[in-house]
């Protein structure tokens, strides 16, 4: 599974959006922008987007609802770690209130993974943060240490950007 992202204007991409209605698309904005995320087994319908594999995934995706990316750039060497910790997480979040998806995307032209989730609403998502079960899954000492030193596992800083899901308007 792959999934695609692209920029643009609101106009722009719901028009995309709205010409492929068998195709899994979601649209999503913020205050700063608009993208497109489309998750496919095949072609992406982008011309020139953000591409990455799913590494793991959990939930299916909706058309509302609250995104929040984590975008975290890590170093070549440090990909096969990162991944395994993902790939072997505790799975706290899965049983959250509010809830829906989560994917793991590789990046297959650059170093930034993403680590997307899904929710019910902006609050679910801040409930999460402040739990317990959100303590245990990022807690320090429950992932296996690198055991080379030389190893960096980060290539730069890790961000945050959160969209707002854009539904389908019945027409």
């Amino acid at each position: 599974m792959n999934v695609f992202i692209t920029s643009g204007t609101y106009d722009f991409l719901k028009l995309k959006k709205d010409k492929h209605p068998n195709e899994k698309i979601l649209l999503m904005q913020n205050a700063q922008n608009t993208v497109l995320l489309h998750e496919t087994t095949g072609k992406t319908l982008f011309s020139s987007p953000r591409k990455y594999e799913v590494v793991d995934g959990k939930g299916t995706l909706q058309d509302h609802g609250y995104v929040v990316m984590n975008n975290i750039p890590v170093s070549e060497e440090g990909r096969p770690v990162f991944e395994h910790r993902f790939k072997n997480r505790a799975g706290f979040i899965e049983n959250e209130p509010g809830f829906v998806a989560l994917r793991i995307l590789r990046p297959i032209n650059s170093e930034t993974y993403v680590i997307l989730t899904i929710w019910e609403k902006q609050s679910d998502f801040m409930n999460w943060k402040k739990s317990s079960s959100f303590q245990k899954a990022h807690n320090s000492h429950s992932k296996p240490p690198v055991t080379n030193s030389s190893q960096k596992m980060f290539s730069g800083e890790a961000f945050v950007t959160q969209y707002t899901l854009v539904k389908d308007s019945e027409e």
